[in-house]
């Protein structure tokens, strides 16, 4: 993924004629462990609410280079792999409704982090088994205490 991504850029700056530095792309590809079915629905209502979030559309199914919007228009010449899951029938209006700031807190904190998305007893478990502890911690090293000196 990061040879196609550099190449990717390079070749676009020399197309458009740009220097050569700078992002296409900001951050990197994002991989977390999802616990059940309910998580990986918000997960995704979240990616595909990404536009209206941004203010790019009204409605998430406006976005020509999303899911909803091949659905949308019985586009499916683009579908990389079926869902893991059964949509629920009402899943348009599901993404239009955005996420409670409580999931959309939740969401971020793992996709910032890597932290496992799930229920916390899951949470602590899957991070303990994949050595993800650190995923758990805040971002600065922990205080010196007289214990710890």
């Amino acid at each position: 993924m990061g040879w196609v991504g550099v190449t990717h850029v390079r070749r676009h700056h020399e197309h458009y004629h740009r220097r050569g530095t700078g992002h296409l792309y900001q951050g990197r590809f994002k991989s977390f462990p999802v616990a059940e079915d309910d998580y990986f629905l918000t997960l995704w209502r979240y990616v595909q609410a990404n536009p209206m979030r941004a203010k790019l559309v009204e409605r998430a199914e406006q976005w020509r280079w999303c899911e909803l919007w091949r659905r949308a228009h019985r586009s499916n010449d683009l579908v990389l792999s079926p869902w893991p899951v059964e949509r629920p029938q009402n899943w348009t209006t599901l993404v239009n409704a955005g996420l409670s700031e409580e999931e959309l807190r939740g969401v971020r904190d793992c996709v910032g982090r890597g932290r496992p998305l799930g229920p916390a007893h899951w949470v602590l478990a899957t991070a303990a088994r994949l050595r993800l502890d650190f995923t758990l911690r805040g971002p600065n090293r922990p205080r010196k205490t007289l214990n710890n000196q």
